[in-house]
């Protein structure tokens, strides 16, 4: 059994290292990320880790927004509910719409509102066709569940990711993306970072359990059935050199865009490719990594943050750049509360 102080550390390093991670992504999304954008990148994180810089809060976006609603229903004295958590969702939104939200999940919040959540995850299951979204919107605030179930049985875990993710995505695509995040950030809680890390062991792991879940799929009908253990083998492929992991490679075969298969898998290389006993600031690495790769920043960013500060506890995350971050305080209060569980 880990030692309280250290997995306090971790839950808080989980939860505010992906509001870093939102926070300091947001500025660059959909930026061309050439060399002279991201010298601007090092340059300013830089100044948000150095002691003496006064700037305003880094606003948070829907990311944060929403893992702070998740991790608040967790949380309430009657338990989790989906009902519980289309409400928190939808009293958010229409208290603070201009947080980067998609236009998608603002139709399904106003369906919610307008028939007062008779069915919290119907209007999801309309959307596009009946096909449900497909975007990363259930895996980048999934980090409270992966939180609240790291002494729980992996099947809780997954049967809670699922619950959460109906509310705004009943895609397959989107629904295993945020089962993989999740995945990851409880395997990082459950290692200890003063052991030597195994990357490719590390990888497999996760590995096995999504084939496990895929094979739920039907291949005759779900041309994705195994989506995720492709992604996945293309990145063990990047990270073990067979393919060299230039910024080209990693985008072309795992993507950075708003899609949860062409992202996830992306924060988890992100994490994977600057996590050892030898990095010298590997939060920070993962930090500017996952930004310098462009597209949809502030959600890739986070994730990866999120998995990172699992794994190394909160004491790797630069406190002058967690004080720059909008609701840092208040997001350490709900990983407290969270190990507490």
């Amino acid at each position: 059994m880990m030692e309280k102080i250290l997995l306090r550390s971790k839950f808080r390093g989980s939860l505010l290292g992906a509001l870093v991670g939102d926070c300091c992504g947001a500025p660059f999304e959909g930026q061309l990320m050439d060399s002279g954008t991201k010298i601007v990148l090092r340059n300013n994180l830089n100044k948000l880790e150095g002691p003496f810089f006064k700037a305003p809060f880094k606003k948070y976006t829907d990311d944060t927004a929403m893992t702070k609603c998740v991790a608040n229903t967790l949380l309430d004295p009657n338990g989790f509910s989906q009902k519980l958590l289309a409400k928190n969702f939808v009293l958010e939104y229409f208290k603070d719409p201009r947080r980067g939200y998609g236009a998608a999940v603002g139709d399904v919040f106003d369906k919610l509102r307008k028939t007062k959540i008779a069915n919290p995850v119907g209007p999801a299951a309309e959307q596009f066709g009946g096909n449900g979204s497909y975007g990363n919107g259930a895996a980048m605030r999934i980090a409270p569940v992966a939180l609240y179930c790291a002494n729980r049985d992996k099947s809780e875990l997954i049967k809670l990711v699922q619950e959460s993710s109906l509310i705004t995505h009943s895609n397959t695509l989107a629904i295993h993306g945020a089962v993989l995040q999740a995945l990851a950030i409880r395997q990082s809680l459950l290692c200890d970072p003063k052991e030597k890390f195994d990357g490719l062991s590390f990888l497999q792991q996760l590995k096995t359990d999504i084939v496990e879940l895929e094979k739920s799929n039907d291949p005759d009908l779900d041309a994705h059935h195994n989506a995720y253990e492709i992604q996945l083998s293309r990145l063990q492929n990047l990270l073990e050199g067979k393919i060299e992991p230039s910024d080209e490679n990693v985008l072309n075969m795992l993507g950075h865009s708003v899609e949860a298969l062409h992202s996830v898998p992306t924060a988890l290389f992100c994490f994977l490719k600057n996590t050892s006993q030898e990095a010298e600031k590997p939060f920070r690495a993962t930090l500017e990594y996952a930004i310098s790769l462009g597209g949809d920043t502030d959600t890739i960013a986070s994730m990866a943050c999120a998995i990172s500060g699992a794994y190394y506890g909160e004491e790797v995350i630069s406190e002058s750049l967690i004080k720059h971050c909008e609701d840092a305080e208040i997001i350490g209060q709900l990983a407290d509360k969270l190990s507490e569980v």
